[in-house]
């Protein structure tokens, strides 16, 4: 049974939150921020085999949701003038001979064509593999404590053809989002997890959260992830809750808290962040091909089924996964974390989408979800 903690009951909610655990996830907690107040439950398991319930403020890894704070730091210097949103971004990066019409809003909002790093798809659907500390398998299993230079992810990407000429597409890739990071680090002359903590971090008091880029241990208290491989017809699951991140640098290394991400995503969409005139620019959706679910700068920008706005990131990342979402007022959010058993066939894909959209439907349309897409 769920462990809650609730400003009201919520049985649709909790239903979800059951059904998700018997999809297939070890541990869901989840938090709804609204005009009711703050409502939270937890169900599932921190661990196979365990009866305890993953903790209600425990730190998990957010994946892509890493997006959206590099994002903001990346506007916030816009705001500073330190950059410009239509800066080609080699002429602060000439070391990588980038194509001279990508610019910073290109990164921020995949539009780029780069090459993602952990492996992108042609166009007839064939997986083209990345990097080989990110290929799915044993080999990512047995070289997860490893430290990758972000530099040499962004190279390995752009030795890749380019998906399309700069601006004329859209195509999600990581590989953005370590430029962005470098992008920081150039600008600022410091290194990006200082650069967060002093922008962000530090002032909206988010003690749970932290940009490891190299660290490979999980802050208690926490579910445990898990990774399963196949080799000659074994299966083998390894536990993968300490790793190094590196492998994915800031296209997904940050660590942080359901509490937290609510308080960042309420200030960042409230206003609190970002001039106005950014925070809309950051909003602003882009056509990805994607039903309903278009791309600002480091957010995704959603229409629900009932019609709504809302402003979200998701990411997953070897067992752990983090959902956020908020209104554009910032008055109405929810964030959830999430431990499995992740493998190379991303088992769990499809009822993360499920379970997201389904979770979204009751917070955000009273209920009223649509046909399943």
């Amino acid at each position: 049974m769920p462990t809650t903690h609730p400003a009201q009951t919520r049985p649709q909610l909790r239903k979800t939150i059951d059904e998700m655990i018997d999809s297939g996830f070890l541990g869901v907690t989840l938090r709804v921020h609204d005009e009711h107040g703050e409502w939270t439950v937890g169900a599932g398991t921190a661990e196979p085999g365990h009866s305890t319930a993953p903790p209600i403020d425990g730190h998990v890894r957010i994946g892509s949701n890493t997006k959206t704070f590099i994002a903001t730091v990346v506007l916030q210097l816009v705001a500073e003038g330190s950059l410009g949103l239509d800066d080609p971004v080699t002429g602060h990066l000439p070391g990588f001979d980038l194509h001279e019409r990508i610019t910073v809003r290109m990164l921020l909002q995949h539009t780029s064509g780069i090459f993602n790093f952990t492996g992108d798809y042609d166009p007839d659907g064939t997986f083209v593999p990345g990097s080989p500390a990110t290929t799915s398998g044993k080999a990512w299993a047995e070289s997860r404590f490893t430290t990758h230079r972000p530099d040499d992810l962004v190279r390995l990407a752009l030795s890749k053809p380019a998906r399309f000429a700069p601006g004329t597409g859209w195509s999600y890739s990581n590989t953005n989002y370590v430029l962005a990071r470098l992008l920081i680090e150039k600008v600022t002359g410091r290194p990006v997890a200082e650069e967060m903590h002093r922008r962000i971090l530090g002032p909206l008091g988010l003690a749970g959260t932290v940009q490891p880029t190299t660290q490979t241990d999980l802050p208690a208290p926490h579910a445990r992830a898990y990774y399963r491989y196949e080799e000659d017809g074994e299966h083998t699951t390894v536990d993968v809750t300490c790793h190094n991140p590196s492998w994915i640098s800031s296209g997904g290394d940050m660590i942080s808290t359901t509490r937290d991400l609510h308080t960042f995503v309420s200030a960042l969409t409230g206003g609190g962040l970002l001039p106005a005139a950014l925070l809309a620019e950051m909003c602003t959706p882009h056509p990805t091909g994607i039903p309903n679910m278009d791309y600002g700068l480091g957010v995704f920008v959603l229409t629900t089924d009932g019609g709504r706005t809302v402003i979200s990131h998701n990411g997953g990342i070897a067992g752990h996964a983090a959902l956020m979402y908020s209104t554009p007022d910032g008055a109405t959010t929810l964030t959830a974390a999430l431990n499995y058993v992740d493998d190379a066939d991303l088992s769990m894909a499809a009822a993360f989408q499920r379970a997201s959209q389904r979770l979204v439907a009751e917070v955000f349309d009273g209920g009223q979800a649509g046909p399943a897409r």
